[in-house]
């Protein structure tokens, strides 16, 4: 089965999420876009309000660029108010 999801993302039909050091998610939705986790659920999903900005990235090594960058944003239930 894994081999078959590699393949499937090698010709880019999904997309590898690595959330959790060895937890790997396979995404269908290979636009680009970010996710959030909520911790204790392993649950992820898409973040629906468009675009995220992030400012003041490292520059790249020379002879580097950036790529791409993959935002997770990790949620958990709000603590007793």
């Amino acid at each position: 089965v894994y081999n078959a999801l590699h393949q499937f993302t090698e010709a880019g039909l999904l997309r590898i999420l690595a959330v959790e050091g060895s937890k790997t998610y396979f995404d269908t939705n290979t636009s680009d876009h970010h996710h959030f986790y909520v911790e204790g659920e392993n649950r992820i999903f898409d973040i629906e309000s468009g675009p995220v900005t992030v400012s003041n990235l490292p520059a790249p090594p020379e002879g580097m660029e950036i790529a791409n960058v993959d935002i997770v944003v990790r949620l958990r239930p709000k603590r007793g108010d």
